[in-house]
């Protein structure tokens, strides 16, 4: 089911760049980016309530470990949608979306070092390749 759900996750990513782009036309990103935050929370408290699973956001809170990891990654998830946005108001969908999946190599690369993951020589490649294809891709 990972690869159906990631599938559908790259599918939706796609909808958010084309979407934002559109969307800022005559606004400001930060706004924007502000607005999309609410609308997501409230949404995804709505899956919460409907999967029936309200009870378990205590439990967030209640680990402090859980909850400081999960805050660091609202607060870089953020920061990324920011800079994402304020790249889309300046920058084509065509390159912007392309150098924002550096964030792969980069996951990737922080995963080995400080998760200790391990990737075979041809995932190396797979990597190094993604790189590269972003970058040509961004390239005018």
């Amino acid at each position: 089911m990972w690869l159906v759900y990631a599938l559908l996750s790259a599918a939706t990513a796609a909808l958010v760049a084309v979407f934002g782009k559109i969307g800022l036309k005559d606004i400001d990103s930060n706004s924007a980016t502000a607005v999309r935050s609410v609308i997501m929370a409230l949404f995804l408290l709505g899956v919460v309530v409907v999967q029936g699973k309200a009870g378990q956001l205590g439990d967030v809170f209640a680990h402090r470990k859980a909850f400081l990891f999960v805050l660091l990654s609202g607060i870089a998830g953020a920061l990324s949608w920011l800079f994402y946005f304020m790249a889309l108001k300046s920058g084509k969908v065509s390159q912007v979306g392309p150098i924002d999946k550096l964030s792969v190599v980069i996951a990737v690369a922080l995963a080995v070092l400080f998760l200790g993951e391990k990737i075979s020589a041809i995932n190396g490649i797979g990597v190094a390749l993604i790189a590269v294809g972003a970058i040509l891709v961004a390239v005018k």
